[in-house]
């Protein structure tokens, strides 16, 4: 949820926070992280941006975050973040950090705290631009758990025991799943809904969710819409704007350093097994090193009885942002003792520029909290006004000062 331009609200330029911001700021060059393809919805009265006085109509809108539960690593970079930074110039971008999804597990609450400022800290270094983009934790808005509430109570019960993610997670727990756990996809659904996004980038494991939010939005319109359709249809309602999934390209898909036919992830049992961003530069040439490779003759894609070879060379391919063509000219007559140095030392390179600047965002923590700040008031106007309108829909009488 694989996995986030400040709409209504901008970082003001003449504050201390935004004016601080403009030192985390950069423009990233990545790769666009969406199908070309996709196609926005038309926009709803819902939650529609004012465009601004240079533009002829409002971007399209688009959310995404990450879950602050252990280190983010490359898989998160190259599958997500990475890919904001070149969509937060084309969409009203919003990129929350999604806490309360951490606490649907066991956890440290130590740890959550570190961890969410960690991740948030890590966004800017990667290229997020505050003075563009909505930055903030997801806990800070409170609609987030309101609306799940509402969705919970028009949810059926079924829809949610067919989750796979569910299945999975709650045979490794098993007699200790909490209840957050059944109605994770629910609060992603809330998440999502509130901010009325033309578009989620999403991993492709995160399609049955985001299938569940399509589902949820026009249940809701249907219900409290105004115009009823078929079973779940929508039909020109405007309680809720059905996303789009944008599914992020599988070039930018990490494995396992262990195991090339699973994806890299802050869960697995082995450090070794990934990359973390904030790995120093020996420790990345070591887990370079032993990362699985095998014994045959020649580095090339496409052969499926090489998944870590793929890995590999895909990783360095998209870290270093050339066409594959080129890389696997490069690359066709090396081995792996000449191969792995080489891509160690890219990795390294373009690490270092972000871990500089995490360690100065981190080093400043008043900015920081400033970003974040300003993040939740502009996303609490948004969102707020979204739940407010499903309240009166549902109807419930809203405090005097709401109406």
């Amino acid at each position: 949820m694989s996995s986030c331009g400040a709409w209504f609200h901008r970082l003001a330029s003449g504050t201390r926070c935004g004016a601080q911001a403009s030192r985390y700021s950069r423009r990233h060059h990545g790769e666009r992280a969406l199908h070309a393809g996709l196609r926005p919805q038309a926009s709803s009265a819902a939650g529609t941006a004012k465009p601004s006085s240079t533009e002829t109509k409002p971007r399209p809108r688009i959310l995404s975050g990450v879950q602050p539960t252990g280190t983010l690593h490359l898989g998160n970079y190259l599958g997500a973040i990475r890919g904001w930074t070149a969509l937060q110039h084309e969409y009203d971008a919003f990129f929350c950090v999604v806490d309360l999804h951490a606490v649907t597990l066991p956890h440290d609450p130590a740890a959550l705290q570190a961890s969410t400022r960690s991740v948030a800290a890590m966004y800017l270094a990667a290229g997020i631009d505050p003075a563009v983009s909505t930055v903030f934790v997801q806990s800070h808005v409170s609609a987030h758990a309101e609306l799940t509430w509402l969705l919970s109570c028009a949810t059926p019960l079924g829809w949610l025991r067919k989750m796979i993610q569910f299945k999975e997670k709650s045979k490794k727990t098993g007699e200790e799943v909490g209840t957050g756990l059944l109605t994770y996809p629910v609060l992603m659904a809330a998440d999502i809904l509130l901010y009325q996004p033309d578009l989620v980038p999403v991993g492709e494991d995160q399609r049955q969710h985001l299938e569940l939010t399509r589902d949820l939005a026009e249940r809701m319109n249907s219900l409290y819409g105004g115009k009823r359709g078929k079973k779940l249809g929508l039909r020109g309602s405007r309680l809720f704007r059905v996303p789009e999934a944008g599914i992020v390209d599988r070039g930018g898909r990490c494995m396992s350093l262990l195991d090339g036919t699973v994806k890299m992830s802050k869960s697995a049992e082995s450090d070794a097994s990934r990359i973390n961003l904030l790995d120093p530069p020996d420790l990345i040439r070591k887990k370079v090193q032993r990362a699985k490779t095998d014994a045959q003759d020649g580095l090339r894609w496409g052969d499926p009885d090489r998944p870590e070879a793929a890995n590999l060379l895909t990783i360095y391919q998209t870290i270093t942002g050339r066409p594959q063509e080129e890389v696997a000219e490069e690359v066709a007559a090396m081995r792996w003792g000449t191969f792995k140095p080489l891509l160690a030392e890219a990795l390294v390179e373009h690490l270092a520029p972000i871990q500089q600047r995490y360690a100065d965002i981190m080093a400043d923590p008043q900015t920081l909290d400033d970003i974040l700040e300003k993040g939740a008031e502009a996303a609490g106007a948004v969102a707020h006004q979204t739940l407010d309108d499903v309240k009166k829909a549902m109807g419930f009488m809203l405090p005097h000062k709401s109406r």
